[in-house]
């Protein structure tokens, strides 16, 4: 249950404030906004407030938005995976000036991306937060204002059947000791490792409260000459910095890691073509709420992170030029601004109908990946409700 009400809040904060930037964009510039909803109909229930007597009014499902006294209906639907901005005119023929087809490129293509750029707001509101309180991240080249916390050596990643996999070591696991030396900063590790290749080093590590001891037999990389345990690590810190100085950087690691994003993206479509392995790389809504309850319990400051992280992958997402997205939207948009034959308005909704339809047979297929992969999770949490 404790997963399920912190991913039902973290979709809330995601969604609403992709929906609020389509709303605000659309409302400044001119256009009727019918209703403003999170999740998916059908609807559960919806208000408005009441343009003569000023008080808030309820409206159940069958309630049509567009006969709404006020300027927007707003609603809370059944099916918590989204949520949407009804606009005038965005999908069907209106004149209206107040319409969103008898406005300019300018406005429309801005209420279009602005969800996108919303989200990335978020994030990089989100990041600078937690600077303010201090952030795990890699304590590598770090400015000389950044303060410094907590200061360890993690293991990122365990590679299958290596030494350290058989002694069951674990990604998240903090370095607490290797042989002689007490919280090795990382060359130190690799050094102490490197020089004791020959005999079985000690390696104590800390997960959550409970500490670890293994004596674990180095072998040699043959790439590098190198010994080695069989991990990736990093050294990671609680890093955090003034107030005024936390917006900055705040915002440059969300634009960084959006472009870090676009690469891992491009990585995935190429394995795709090439013949790799990707489908355990995705996760779907049932996927990202286990993970969101076992960041949750880390603590608030990590869950503030991930959601951030969240973030940016869906404004990535969505501006992809796929239709029934933002991006599709926003492509057809710039087809009809060169020349409208390219894309004429029956070919548009045809062709976000379908993608609208794909992307819910994709997050269909990837959720029931997910039930398959977590099934003793979700018997666990059944059994406790029940």
């Amino acid at each position: 249950m404790f997963t399920l009400v912190i991913f039902i809040a973290v979709l809330a904060v995601l969604v609403l404030s992709h929906e609020l930037g389509h709303f605000i964009s659309a409302r400044k510039s001119g256009m009727k906004v019918y209703e403003f909803g999170f999740g998916f109909p059908p609807r559960a229930f919806g208000w408005y407030k009441d343009p003569i007597t000023k008080k808030i009014k309820f409206v159940g499902k069958n309630y049509e938005a567009k006969s709404c006294p006020a300027d927007t209906l707003y609603s809370v639907n059944w099916l918590p995976l989204g949520g949407f901005v009804s606009i005038r005119g965005e999908n069907e023929q209106d004149l209206a000036p107040d319409s969103f087809q008898t406005k300019s490129f300018w406005p429309k293509a801005a209420t279009i991306v602005a969800g996108v750029v919303m989200n990335i707001v978020l994030a990089g509101a989100l990041f600078s937060i937690g600077y303010m309180f201090g952030l795990p991240q890699v304590t590598e080249q770090l400015p000389d204002s950044a303060k410094v916390e907590n200061r360890r050596v993690e293991i990122l990643q365990v590679i299958a059947g290596k030494p350290a996999a058989i002694a069951g070591l674990q990604e998240g696991d903090a370095v607490v000791k290797v042989g002689s030396i007490d919280y090795p900063r990382l060359k130190e590790m690799q050094d102490y490792i490197n020089t004791h290749q020959d005999e079985e080093v000690e390696v104590i590590v800390k997960r959550g409260e409970e500490i670890i001891v293994q004596n674990i037999k180095p072998f040699v990389y043959p790439e590098t000459g190198r010994a080695g345990i069989g991990v990736a690590i990093a050294e990671l810190g609680t890093v955090s910095y003034p107030w005024y100085l936390a917006f900055y950087y705040g915002f440059k690691n969300a634009f960084l890691m959006f472009g870090a994003i676009a690469i891992a993206f491009y990585d995935f479509i190429k394995g795709l073509f090439v013949g790799t392995s990707v489908a355990g790389d995705m996760a779907g809504p049932v996927g990202i709420a286990v993970m969101t309850g076992k960041i949750a319990k880390l603590g608030f400051i990590y869950l503030l992170q991930f959601t951030a992280v969240l973030s940016l992958n869906l404004a990535f997402i969505n501006i992809l030029p796929i239709p029934a997205l933002d991006g599709g939207r926003l492509l057809f948009l710039i087809l009809n601004k060169i020349n409208k034959k390219l894309a004429p308005a029956k070919f548009e909704q045809i062709a976000h109908s379908v993608g609208f339809m794909l992307l819910m047979i994709l997050i269909l297929a990837v959720t029931l990946k997910d039930l398959t992969m977590f099934k003793g999770f979700f018997i666990n949490l059944v059994n406790k409700i029940f």
